[in-house]
């Protein structure tokens, strides 16, 4: 994995999204994963003005996404599909036939997993997958304790998960389970990316790069991905012990 460490949130979302434009340009119809959440939204507004500006075409490409809450779809303003719509998809006007989510509502979520899976592989796999952290050390909602080799799953969420996961939502709403691509697809993605800001993520980047790798911090399997990409400002490596 490589580290780069960026003075600021904006200097570091600027650095993903170029990861992005340059994937765009190297392949016009890749597959690439987007996460919802805090710590991407500068990342998709540096994507959507080179895309206004000319500098890369969104015609080709298709985009899926990270995880939903189960239970939730666009009238959620919590939901990650409310997220990508809001924040990207309908300020590019991105056609949905481009778009692939989870529908985190369905009768058989174990089908709507294998619906997922079959997608990608079909796919020939994830061109980029990126990834924000949880407070658990959680990617996507693969959980403290979630094997390495799971592929799309249902996930029973963490305490952690649950309280941190209030901030999206205007009052308290009840969460339970997650449906999220699996470690299995980071470990294949052709480049994953981490992205981490701020400091109270300092303390689990520290863990997740510099600490023992098991399935109790998720995060820690990146330090097993040669070719993942660790994007982060001052804040969040504040406490890396050494550049892993």
């Amino acid at each position: 994995m490589k580290i780069s460490i960026y003075n600021n949130y904006d200097k570091m979302s600027r650095a993903a999204a170029d990861l992005v434009a340059e994937q765009l340009v190297n392949k016009p119809d890749s597959l690439i994963c987007f996460p919802s959440g805090e710590s991407p939204t500068g990342m998709l507004q540096h994507v959507i003005s080179y895309a206004n500006a000319g500098k890369i075409k969104l015609d080709k490409c298709h985009f899926i996404g990270l995880d939903e809450w189960v239970g939730m779809d666009e009238t959620n303003e919590g939901s990650c599909k409310h997220y990508l719509y809001t924040n990207f998809f309908n300020k590019l006007n991105i056609n949905d036939s481009q778009i692939t989510l989870f529908n985190a509502k369905a009768d058989d979520l174990k089908a709507e997993c294998e619906r997922i899976n079959n997608f990608i592989a079909k796919k020939g796999g994830l061109d980029m997958m990126i990834v924000g952290i949880g407070m658990n050390g959680h990617l996507g909602l693969n959980e403290p304790g979630t094997p390495f080799n799971l592929y799309a799953h249902l996930s029973e969420l963490d305490p952690v998960t649950v309280t941190v996961g209030q901030k999206y939502f205007k009052q308290e709403t009840r969460l339970t389970q997650g449906i999220t691509l699996g470690l299995q697809h980071l470990t294949e993605a052709k480049i994953p990316v981490l992205i981490a800001s701020g400091s109270k993520k300092a303390s689990i980047i520290n863990e997740a790069l510099n600490g023992q790798i098991s399935t109790d911090v998720p995060a820690s399997i990146l330090q097993n991905l040669p070719a993942a990409r660790i994007l982060l400002d001052e804040d969040a490596a504040s406490e890396l012990e050494h550049l892993a």
